[in-house]
């Protein structure tokens, strides 16, 4: 059986993204894992280098220079040759955790007014790396998808399902009457993560930097929880870097739970 390379074809690409549901995702593993999600409808793929394989039924790569693809994009996108016209991702909500089976252990991380893009892309990498079950941001005072979140997430917005609600406190109070945790980050606090850590199912809060999560939000919070750091000039950590932490100590827990 011969294997067929995809096909290309040459075109000058324009700014027009098609309409209000599509937007285009650029950089290696964002435009690879858009690909291979059954979820997500691929309509235009440009490469100034390698086309990707297999390819979605239908489409075929056109052939850009990069400069083209630079024209096209955000300016200073790191697209790495390679750009992919997409349409939007269905919204999901926290019925996606709701709906787990009860006798799994899971950890989800809910962000309180994180509104740049890059750091609810790397929390949701982080997010991957760790097995979380989904992000949840609220409807306002969060970024859409663009992407930029999506190249920041580097192929997780197409894993991690990111969450929406309109409410962060009914939220919060949604999951817990289901049987989670919800555990605050606050570097005042008293308790750390580690000690918080040992429940099976948990949905880490984080604010926005420096502002922190908002009053409505810790107070429904069952647990407010501190990274433990070294004496120094440094009082917090970045929002995605906190998450990452906090992930990697709430996910150890899990498995010890677990086995």
């Amino acid at each position: 059986m011969i294997k067929r390379k995809p096909s290309l074809t040459h075109a000058r690409p324009t700014g027009s993204d098609g309409g209000g549901n599509r937007l285009w995702l650029y950089g290696d593993h964002a435009v690879r894992a858009a690909l291979a999600n059954p979820r997500r409808t691929a309509h235009r793929l440009m490469v100034a280098g390698e086309v990707p394989s297999p390819l979605p039924p239908g489409l075929t790569a056109q052939k850009a220079r990069r400069e083209e693809l630079d024209s096209l994009l955000p300016r200073g996108a790191v697209h790495q040759g390679i750009a992919l016209q997409a349409s939007r991702l269905p919204r999901q909500d926290i019925e996606v955790l709701l709906d787990l089976p009860a006798d799994r252990p899971a950890i989800a991380v809910m962000l309180d007014q994180v509104t740049d893009p890059h750091n609810v892309g790397a929390v949701m990498r982080s997010a991957a790396a760790f097995g979380a079950a989904g992000v949840i941001v609220q409807d306002r005072h969060a970024p859409e998808e663009t992407g930029a979140l999506a190249k920041a997430a580097s192929g997780a917005l197409e894993t991690v399902p990111l969450l929406r609600t309109g409410n962060l406190s009914r939220a919060l109070d949604e999951l817990k009457e289901a049987g989670w945790w919800a555990v605050g980050l606050d570097q005042d606090a008293t308790m750390t993560i580690e000690q918080a850590r040992d429940r099976e199912r948990v949905v880490l809060v984080l604010g926005a930097e420096g502002a922190g999560m908002r009053r409505l939000v810790r107070e429904h919070c069952d647990l407010i929880a501190a990274i433990p750091m070294a004496p120094s000039n440094v009082s917090s950590l970045n929002v995605s870097n906190a998450a990452a932490i906090a992930l990697y100590v709430f996910a150890s827990g899990a498995r010890v739970a677990k086995d």
